[in-house]
């Protein structure tokens, strides 16, 4: 007998599955505390230790056919070259019809699955769950940073197409640029009901920055933000998404294991993970997407 290192100790090959998990292990950008890139190993790790039944959803992951494809192999410090990796494999799995679901890692790297995504089916929409607002023009002379990730989206995707949810922290200039170029909500979840009606005939890319969450719940994070949502809402804000969006894709960002020994916000990490997994999948079976 060998311990299976998946996550979730999952065994669907490649060909079976309709959900592929892979790592991005990269925080060469991260502006304060780096640890990112020891998300995606901790989570696998820790995996074994959390039920897989969800009482929420009366679902059990084993049924949900997910593969892990492990950690990309990224040169830390060259964050093109990791986006065009990123790229090259996001296109595969999506030349495949199945869906990408990326654990990070700094958020910069969300620019590569959701430019994929722009290119396959073009004119898609973002959502988009943060702390922060992401839209800085640079940072400390870098384009490339986690801190202008939506910045750098916004030059891929068309007008009228990334939505921002639950941002409590960003300097004036970033407001200032929402206010023409996005649509951004403080704090909370409100108006999303509204956006997710805008949107539905369109494809969605959603992505979760985990400190989205209120620092008491999530610690372990690179920049945490006190004022944030709590777990059930943000659970169920997700849950939405996934009912009544077209998503094509989906990342979890910024978890940094280092910074809470604790190993709690792995745990918060690996429940809306299993969350996710199963929610995503009903909407495969609902919709015979595969």
């Amino acid at each position: 007998m060998f311990e299976n290192n998946s996550m979730f100790e999952t065994d669907y090959n490649y060909n079976e599955a309709k959900i592929i998990i892979f790592g991005a292990p990269f925080d060469s950008t991260t502006s304060f505390r780096p640890g990112t890139r020891f998300a995606s190993k901790t989570m696998r790790s820790e995996s074994y230790g959390l039920e897989y039944y969800s009482p929420a959803q009366d679902f059990d992951l084993i049924d949900v056919p997910f593969f892990d494809a492990g950690d990309l192999i990224l040169p830390l410090g060259d964050s093109k070259k990791t986006l065009n990796i990123i790229e090259d494999y996001v296109s595969q799995v999506m030349a495949d019809e199945k869906f990408p679901l990326m654990i990070g890692g700094e958020h910069l790297l969300t620019l590569a699955p959701v430019s994929v995504a722009q290119k396959k089916y073009g004119d898609i929409a973002l959502i988009h769950f943060d702390a922060h607002a992401d839209l800085r023009d640079e940072y400390l002379g870098v384009k490339l940073s986690h801190a202008s990730v939506v910045r750098r989206i916004s030059e891929v995707l068309n007008s009228d197409s990334i939505f921002q949810f639950g941002i409590r922290s960003g300097d004036k200039k970033e407001f200032e640029f929402a206010k023409e170029n996005t649509h951004l909500q403080k704090f909370n979840f409100d108006g999303l009901d509204d956006v997710i009606k805008k949107i539905k005939d369109r494809h969605v890319y959603f992505t979760l920055d985990l400190d989205v969450l209120d620092p008491s719940i999530f610690p372990g994070t690179g920049t945490p933000e006190p004022c944030g949502v709590n777990f059930l809402d943000l659970m169920n804000a997700s849950f939405k998404i996934f009912d009544n969006c077209n998503v094509v894709g989906f990342d979890m960002m910024e978890l940094s294991p280092p910074y809470d020994p604790s190993g709690i916000s792995t745990a918060v990490a690996l429940k809306l993970l299993r969350e996710f997994l199963i929610r995503i999948n009903k909407k495969f079976i609902s919709e015979k997407s595969f």
